[in-house]
């Protein structure tokens, strides 16, 4: 209860003492999940205990009283947040296995915190994370993990805090706690790729022969390796296109364009005119149209006119507008409030106060 930030020694007081309660301790489950609803103030106004047998207890609060009630259904669900601290011993995965953290909420840690950190390189034995993440139980017990609510990780001494958010188009991703989107606004590669086999410019043509502009790179790659978009956009063409093969063209903000050629597949479901967000897997690589091998031809234009991906200057992330950035703020207060009690960090709370939209005048 201290490490989540219960303040409530009268329900303490109740749950070790009243005769009413004295049958729980009969029957608590070794290893079960305590399921704590708390009101803004710290006061709990449920606890859920797990029991023998796949029963389950509440001890609620009514007023300045208790009552112990038995949870007679069995198809009741409860989703609440968990929270676990780790501290790299030897890989992400390894602690994760240690403190007790879902396979499946390391690899979103990792995900999340990829724009910043290369887990691959750049993780240090003594880094520290701490998370909040969703879980769902239901009358027997059952846990079914969902997703990062908030999280920090410091690596290298620099540390990194996120809180996930909806927007009012539905659109799900993460912030910092002042409303600035994590990570960088394009990715400067969007597959994983062994070599660079063809550089932008001007080259010969390894299938016509004859020298002629090359306005992409070629990104070596085996057949299948999923594509992702470089960033948040539109589909603005999805088919067969000349000596690109299969092409994808995606239109992004601020006159950017990117392409995608020689795919061997377009993801499922992809069609003109569908957003898409950065990350999202869009298609696989091949060899389609002229080549002589599997790899993505890959460009970047902007105002109609091809830039090297390798060297161009890429936008960052875009911000929230005012009305959204005071709706993020709003709603991520209580979560922000949780994350810095757990990670013992209270000036946290602060970077969200600094960021409040100023209010007009008059």
């Amino acid at each position: 209860m201290e490490r989540i930030g219960a303040n409530d020694p009268e329900l303490i007081d109740y749950a070790l003492a009243a005769p009413e309660a004295q049958p729980i301790h009969r029957r608590l489950l070794g290893n079960g999940t305590v399921t704590l609803k708390l009101d803004p103030t710290g006061k709990v106004f449920a606890l859920q205990l797990p029991l023998t047998h796949g029963e389950r207890v509440t001890i609620e609060r009514d007023g300045d009283r208790f009552a112990v009630k038995n949870n007679a259904d069995s198809s009741d669900t409860t989703t609440f947040l968990e929270a676990r601290e780790g501290v790299i011993s030897s890989s992400l995965f390894a602690t994760a296995d240690e403190i007790g953290l879902p396979y499946e909420i390391a690899s979103r840690l990792a995900e999340v915190f990829g724009t910043e950190i290369d887990f691959s390189r750049d993780l240090r034995v003594g880094d520290a994370f701490v998370v909040l993440y969703e879980t769902s139980i239901d009358a027997l017990g059952n846990k079914t993990v969902g997703d990062i609510v908030a999280a920090e990780f410091t690596n290298q001494g620099k540390t990194y805090w996120v809180l996930r958010y909806t927007n009012r188009d539905g659109e799900t991703g993460f912030y910092t706690p002042d409303g600035k989107a994590l990570g960088s606004g394009f990715l400067r590669y969007p597959l994983k790729f062994t070599r660079v086999t063809s550089q932008f410019g001007l080259r010969e043509h390894p299938v016509t022969g004859g020298m002629k502009n090359h306005y992409g790179v070629d990104l070596a790659a085996a057949t299948g390796t999923p594509v992702l978009a470089a960033s948040d956009g539109r589909v603005t063409f999805l088919g067969w296109k000349g000596g690109y093969g299969k092409l994808v063209i995606l239109a992004h903000r601020n006159g950017y364009e990117t392409r995608y050629g020689h795919l061997s597949a377009y993801a499922k479901g992809l069609t003109p005119g569908q957003k898409v967000q950065q990350g999202q897997v869009i298609a696989y690589s091949g060899a389609t149209g002229r080549v002589t091998g599997p790899h993505l031809h890959y460009e970047v234009r902007i105002g109609g006119n091809p830039y090297n991906p390798q060297t161009v200057r890429l936008p960052g992330p875009e911000p929230l507008p005012k009305a959204e950035l005071a709706r993020f703020l709003e709603q991520t207060r209580s979560t922000l409030t949780q994350l810095a009690a757990v990670a013992r960090r209270p000036e946290l709370v602060a970077t969200q106060q600094r960021a409040q939209p100023s209010q007009p005048k008059g």
